[in-house]
């Protein structure tokens, strides 16, 4: 089919290129006053130090909000939260009808079940190397592998060309679960002739090639069939090929395994109904747990990022009724450390060896290997699909920079890099950014989500900072102070440096502030609360160091 007239094909990432997590991209085809779109996933990332008491960090979508009458559909390549995590909160913004495969529906079906007030989807299931048309797009699944069940690259065909979006992929000639990466069908895409290579950055500052899930297996299998008393293994609750690996490890060991953590639980449900668990022996209850000797024992437990509720956190705290561990038994952790998540989990290490636990990790043994692909792997993407475009995505700007100067050696005619924001026109012509549109983050923040502003997030910061003073100014009709003002302090210290109270020095400065301003312009109440929110802002930084969230209340 030919081209319409004026027709361009544009990628728009919204989230996902220059951070890690937070997927969301954006494909436009057609004039540039009346494109129609597809998304290509839509997922979370999650809060740091800076974000205190929010849930999750969602991609700003109001750029495709404002055209959902011209998007056509939305296209999830796999179930990990940083690709599907956000549909619950944004889909009700959207609408569009949405395709994934039938373990990412189980396990939005499951999600919803567990989150109350959550929109019911409606999805229509594909399968790797089905064909699909969302729109003007022809759609076509490719298997890969990866660290969760059924993850696809997508083949993006329309008549001015064709895009494959990898999605996460790595190539691992021995995979736990599912197919190989189809490595046929993307010689055969690139015999065709690729237009662009939209491709994962994830590892492309690591030489060579991931060692398989195969391999992990093994490492697993060794660590637990040598370990003396219980082993507790944490990985991430979506790596269905690691649960299988250490369920399996266990059995040849001669172990009995117990589940714990609410995320675990909810993907082996998923998968063992679509089959991924056949051939395993029952789990084990927590209450059975103190019947089982220790060297006959294996824990699978959430919690390998350091979560404070975590399973595996509760363990190092010895908090739990019935499931304790004892000096001398070995927690595993197979997982990588997501940065920012360093100092968490740190502390519960320190936790667990304080117990007598030994700890064993990446660098000791073969546990845990990376879902995604390596440069040795990237190059031969580059020789299967051939692409005239390459554009570097998913990854921090050090990540995107890496693959692009590969893609250049590789021989990749021309490599765009794109951040969130840019819209780039991959045909007609070259590649070239042509336009920026909104993007950003927004927030989930218990039952609301919003903009920093709408979710109180700035002033939360100070908060966390500085503390808040509340102050309460009673005046009687002749506009005289009706008595010392009220004042509430949450969160500064009780005295200063030399001793004195500082709720005193609070009092002193709102009265002091108060008398300052004549009698005639008292009235003006909007201006006697502005005086006095000052004055004690500034009694407190100077007793203090520290300028604390004020409010004031003038009443009459």
């Amino acid at each position: 089919m030919a081209p319409g007239q004026n027709a361009e094909l544009v990628f728009v990432p919204l989230g996902g290129v220059g951070e890690i997590g937070m997927n969301f991209a954006l494909y436009g085809y057609g004039p540039a006053d009346a494109r129609e779109w597809i998304v290509v996933d839509c997922g979370v990332s999650f809060p740091d130090d800076r974000m205190p008491g929010i849930d999750l960090v969602l991609p700003d979508i109001r750029f495709i909000e404002e055209k959902k009458d011209r998007l056509r559909g939305i296209v999830i390549t796999h179930a990990h939260e940083d690709h599907y995590g956000a549909l619950h909160e944004l889909w009700p913004r959207l609408g569009a009808p949405v395709w994934m495969t039938p373990f990412t529906a189980g396990l939005l079906e499951a999600k919803r079940q567990s989150e109350q007030g959550a929109p019911k989807i409606p999805v229509t299931i594909y399968r790797a190397g089905e064909k699909f048309t969302v729109g003007p797009f022809a759609i076509e699944a490719i298997a890969v592998t990866h660290s969760i069940p059924e993850p696809v690259s997508l083949a993006i065909t329309t008549p001015l060309g064709t895009v494959v979006h990898t999605g996460d992929w790595k190539i691992d000639p021995e995979p736990e679960i599912g197919p190989l990466t189809n490595e046929a069908r993307f010689r055969a895409l690139g015999d065709a002739g690729v237009l662009a290579l939209v491709c994962d950055s994830t590892n492309a500052l690591r030489e060579g090639e991931s060692p398989s899930e195969h391999a992990v297996g093994r490492g697993l299998r060794e660590v637990i069939q040598k370990a003396p008393g219980r082993v507790a293994v944490t990985t991430f609750s979506s790596n269905v090929g690691r649960i299988r690996s250490i369920a399996e490890a266990a059995r040849d060991a001669g172990r009995q395994v117990l589940v714990m953590g609410r995320s675990l639980k909810r993907v082996i449900d998923v998968a063992g109904e679509l089959g991924y668990m056949d051939g395993l022996p029952d789990f084990i209850a927590e209450e059975d747990y103190g019947y089982i000797p220790r060297e006959n024992l294996v824990i699978i437990c959430t919690g390998s990022q350091g979560e404070p509720r975590a399973a595996l956190a509760k363990l190092a705290r010895d908090e739990l009724k019935t499931v304790a561990l004892s000096p001398g038994d070995t927690v595993v952790f197979s997982s990588r450390t997501i940065p920012g998540n360093e100092k968490a989990i740190l502390e519960i290490k320190n936790l667990l060896i304080d117990q007598g636990v030994k700890i064993i990790e990446d660098g000791d043994a073969l546990v845990h290997v990376s879902g995604h692909p390596r440069r040795a792997e990237l190059k031969r993407m580059y020789e299967w699909t051939r692409p005239r475009i390459g554009v570097p995505v998913h990854g921090e700007a050090a990540h995107l920079v890496a693959q692009g100067s590969l893609m250049a050696s590789s021989g990749v005619a021309e490599v765009a890099q794109v951040r969130d924001g840019d819209m780039l026109r991959l045909a007609p012509g070259i590649a070239e950014i042509v336009d920026q549109v909104a993007f950003g983050r927004i927030f989930k923040d218990g039952k609301v989500v919003g903009d920093e502003e709408t979710v109180g997030l700035r002033d939360r910061r100070k908060l966390s900072f500085a503390g808040h003073v509340v102050v309460n100014v009673v005046l009687e009709d002749r506009y005289e102070l009706a008595g010392d003002p009220d004042v509430v302090a949450v969160g500064l210290p009780q005295f200063d440096a030399s001793g004195a109270a500082l709720e005193d020095l609070i009092l002193q400065a709102a009265s002091g502030a108060f008398d300052s301003i004549p009698r005639a312009r008292r009235k003006d109440l909007d201006m006697v609360q502005e005086a006095v929110r000052r004055a004690v802002r500034s009694a407190v930084n100077q007793a203090w160091g520290k300028k604390p969230l004020v409010t004031v209340f003038v009443t009459r």
